[in-house]
């Protein structure tokens, strides 16, 4: 059990950050010029610039994830929960990210794989904790 809320802290916090930089990124430059990419990422989508996007990466992706990473790491209940949530969250953000940019590239797929891993380290975790 300790070792998969150590996978599933590395997790959680290694999406965070990326997320969180990213996401900033974003935000304080819409153009994604800071990340190397352009509005013309964006033609497929409802968006003009990566404000929104960015908003939203930051929070869902960022803070929800370092607040699910402290939920296993101070034992909270149902961080179990925690974990697929995010988990699902971020394999949700994947799906629409490829559907509004049209694009599919390596880091979707490693994403996409976090994602799953954190909902299996979860469900683990809780059939774990029922047969304590």
């Amino acid at each position: 059990m300790k070792k998969l809320r150590i996978i599933s802290v590395i997790l959680l916090c290694f999406v965070a950050l990326n997320a969180i930089i990213a996401g900033w990124l974003f935000i304080i430059d819409p153009s994604g010029s800071k990340l190397g990419m352009g509005l013309d990422w964006l033609k497929h989508s409802p968006f003009d610039n990566f404000l929104i996007p960015g908003i939203a990466l930051f929070v869902f992706n960022g803070v929800l994830n370092i607040l699910a990473a402290l939920g296993v790491l101070f034992n909270w209940r149902h961080y179990s929960d925690l974990i697929i949530i995010q988990g699902m969250v971020l394999m949700s953000w994947i799906m629409v990210q490829v559907i509004l940019l049209q694009e599919l590239n390596l880091l979707h797929y490693l994403f996409a794989t976090i994602g799953f891993s954190l909902v299996v380290c979860g469900i683990r975790l809780q059939q774990l904790l029922l047969n304590k």
